[in-house]
Parts: C-alpha cells; structure tokens; sequence
C-alpha cells in the first residue's frame, strides 16, 4: 500500500478532552532518512517501494498527514524516581494516527517533532545520538523476544538542538500496541476526575485486554493482567540482562512493554548493582532493583485504580506478583542452563551461578553464550572468567545436574542456543554507530540494526562484538538527556 492510500483512525480522541491535546508537528530543517524498519513496514502494509522515497521522509517528518490523521500529545503524571509529578505528557512525542493490522492496532507517534502542551521547559526535540539509540535498541529487543514497542523509521536533518551543545534533530517514528502509562491513571486520580479515569480504563481494556470486555469485575481483572504482564517483563529484563535505567510510573506500559529507552544498558560483567544511568545518584533503578521496582509502580497504580476497584481486592491481587515473577525469571534461568525440566535443588545452582559470575566480573552474554557450547570441555569457559577454581566449583555442580536430563548434548545446545543470544547492543557498539552517524556515515546503524533483528544468528562478519567489553568500555553510565 502507498501513504496517500493509508488511512488512520484516532480511537484515543474519543476519551474525554482532558486526557490528551491536538498539536501538529514541526518538522525538522532538511530531514533525510537514515534508516527504515522493512518488517515494520510490512506488518503496517506499506509497500516497500514507499520507503526509498520523498514522501516517506515528509512523513517521518510530520510535514504529510495520512488521510484521517488528527495528531495529538497524551496526557499524564508520574512518580519520578519516587517522588509524584502531577503532570507530565508527551514533551516531545505526537501521535499521528492508528494503523489496523492482523496482530490489531498499532499506533503511530513521533518522537522529537516539536513542542506539545506538555513540553514544560524543554523544545520537544530529540537528538540523533538518543534517536539511534531508541531505534536500535526497540528492534533489539523485539530480536530478543521480549515485549515492546517499535519503530518505523529513524530520519536525521540539519536542524540545530542544544543540549549542553548544539547537536542535530532527528526523529524516530515509534510503533505500538498501546502508549497508556501507569502514569495516565495517576493522573486522572490525583485530580480526582473519576469520570475520565473510568473512560481510561474502559479504553485500556479495550485496546490491551480486549477478553475483559464483558467481565463482571472487569477493573479488578484488568489489574490482574497489569500485574501479571508487568512481572513476566521483569523476568525477561534480569534474565537478558537489561537494565532500563528510568522506571518511573510515566516509563511503565499498562499493556506490560518495554518503552522510553533512555539510559538503559545491557550488562558488560554481570553486576546485581549496576546503575546505567548517572542522575540514579542512590540506585533506585539498578539492575537488581527492578523486580521490586516493577511492585512499587504496580502500588501506585494500585492507588490509582482504587475508586474502581476496592484495594483489598487489588492487594490480594498483588501478593501475588512476586511469585509470578520468580516463577517466570526462574525458568528462563533453566532454559538459559539447557535444564529440561525445574528441580527444587536448581535454586541453589541459580545462586551458585550468579554468585560465581558476580565475584569473577563475568561478561554476562559471552558466558550463556559459551555454555550453550558446553560439552564437558571447559578451555573456553575458563577463558570467560579471570580466576579458574570459581568457575570450576560451579561447573562440578552443573555437570552433576546435567546428568539428570534426559535430551543429549546436541538437543540441550540446540536449546540453549535458541535462548542465548550471541550478541545484544551493548553500549559501547551504540557508541561508536553514534560518533560514525555523527559524521554522515550510517554504515555502523545498518550493521546493529542487522544483529538487532537476529541475535541469535552467528553473524561471522561481526564477530568482534561478540567477545567481552573492552575494560576501558565497561559499564558506563549515561545521561537521560536526549
């Protein structure tokens, strides 16, 4: 299908008007296109050809509305690093319209396309540095199979934006499911507008659980799905070894996605500690805080949802959260270790591993990666940690265990293979595809994008990202400007 030929619809403008504004984007000066999401493109029903051209970019740009586009800011608060902000918004991000497709609506927003009503004191821009980093890191993760949004397409431009320095614009044009936050229910509740809060949940439901539809106690359900989605993400988050960096209210999807990538990072060494992020001055939002960071997001909109549904029915619900993240983060744990079926014992193989890996500063990927390998062997595993008698402390117990199964070694590797990537986007690749973008060369954007979408592939021609982080790259912590 060509652009003119498309149309949209805008189901999130038939809520009440205080939960969103109509804003038009402001281009930016000289947009080019430097990258297009193909599959993307294809699950959206646009043909191929359309991305090699003019009216492409003019779209990614805002400067072509789609017929029935009527674009818009979503409101809504937020609890920043704890503390409540009672309202927030899209500073930077306007929704230009909904797409149907087989897997059902997907909405599309552009970020970095200028002022909204909810800028406050910023330019509702975004840079290219941050842009890329979206961009890659959203298709990354979909490789990875873990939920999340997406995007279309990443453009560039001429445009000057200041950040500390002047730096280019750029836009990534985002794709997704849903963009209702924890934060949006906070809002309405904190302003006690139960009406609009009603309408929200009612659109949610709707767009996210459409199943709830027709459930006496719909609200409480639907709850009940928040929690659930949200602890299954988490699972995935540790077991990857992903650290998002911001988990904020306002950062949290209410269909359980991975969205806002800002200073997020994929661990070098494995580090239960580790902050990727270095306005995160006490550690709220380290690596191994995000499960209960998951549960304290859930309280709040707990809080939130509470003049619909009563909260002891709501914390019943959410005593249960830490169970069904355990459940799900311990048996992609077993899936990662090639085991066929969980054992009581195993949580002591578990927290033998992690201790071990911890005390050697173990690349977290290389090593699941070299184990999917593992046939009795260990001159490779060795090479993964600094110190021998750890690792091979641990490798006695795992062989032990590994007797138990009953798939063979070529079976278990097969598995393991399928779970543990040999590559993810770990920030110093994003590093040096930012400084070569920032030169006009888009090669390097092309290449992660390549390992974004199949990290499980061997990939030979980019065999030097699959070896641990240089030393001097290690663990670095970035900003949340963008």
């Amino acid at each position: 299908m060509k652009l003119k030929d498309i149309q949209v619809t805008n189901p999130y403008l038939n809520l009440p008007e205080l939960c969103y504004d109509r804003v038009k984007p402001s281009p930016l000066v000289d947009a080019y296109l430097i990258h297009a999401n193909l599959s993307m493109a294809q699950q959206l029903g646009i043909d191929k050809e359309e991305l090699d051209t003019r009216h492409f970019v003019n779209f990614v740009n805002g400067a072509m509305e789609l017929e029935g586009s009527d674009p818009f800011a979503m409101c809504y608060a937020g609890h920043q690093f704890g503390f409540f902000v009672e309202r927030l918004g899209d500073g930077r991000a306007i929704n230009i319209g909904s797409i149907t497709t087989p897997i059902g609506n997907q909405h599309l927003q552009l970020k970095g396309a200028g002022l909204t009503k909810y800028s406050r004191d910023g330019d509702g821009r975004a840079v290219l540095r941050s842009s890329v980093r979206e961009y890659l890191m959203s298709e990354a993760m979909h490789g990875l199979g873990i939920p999340t949004t997406r995007a279309l397409a990443l453009i560039g431009s001429a445009h000057s934006v200041y950040r500390g320095k002047w730096e280019k614009g750029a836009i990534v044009l985002r794709v997704s499911p849903s963009w209702v936050r924890f934060g949006t229910f906070e809002y309405f509740a904190h302003h006690k507008k139960y009406e609009e809060l009603k309408a929200l949940a009612d659109y949610a439901i709707a767009e996210s659980y459409p199943h709830l539809l027709d459930e006496a106690d719909k609200y409480l359900h639907f709850f009940t799905e928040v929690v659930g989605q949200t602890a299954i993400l988490m699972a995935h988050w540790q077991a990857v070894g992903f650290n998002h960096g911001v988990m904020n209210t306002d950062n949290m999807s209410i269909a359980g996605l991975t969205i806002d990538y800002g200073p997020y990072a994929f661990l070098d060494d494995y580090d239960f500690g580790y902050i990727c992020n270095h306005t995160d001055q006490f550690g709220r939002y380290s690596f191994g805080s995000q499960p209960a960071i998951g549960e304290w997001n859930l309280k709040a909109l707990m809080q939130a949802l509470s003049p619909l549904v009563e909260t002891e029915k709501m914390e019943k619900v959410l005593s249960h959260y830490s169970r069904l993240y355990n459940e799900r983060y311990l048996y992609l744990l077993g899936k990662k270790l090639g085991l066929d079926r969980l054992e009581e014992d195993d949580l002591e193989l578990f927290r033998h591993l992690l201790g071990m890996m911890q005390g050697l500063r173990v690349d977290y990927t290389l090593f699941f990666r070299t184990l999917s390998h593992y046939d009795g062997d260990r001159t490779a595993l060795l090479k993964v940690g600094l110190y021998h008698k750890p690792m091979h402390d641990w490798l006695d117990s795992y062989d032990e265990r590994l007797k138990k199964n009953s798939s063979s070694t070529e079976e278990r590797h097969a598995k393991m293979l399928m779970i543990n990537p040999k590559y993810v986007l770990k920030n110093y690749m994003l590093q040096e595809a930012i400084e070569a973008a920032g030169k006009g060369d888009y090669t390097l954007v092309d290449s992660l994008f390549k390992i974004a979408q199949h990290p499980y592939d061997e990939h030979l021609e980019f065999e030097r990202w699959a070896g641990s982080t240089p030393d001097e790259l290690k663990n670095k912590k970035l900003s949340c400007s963008s």
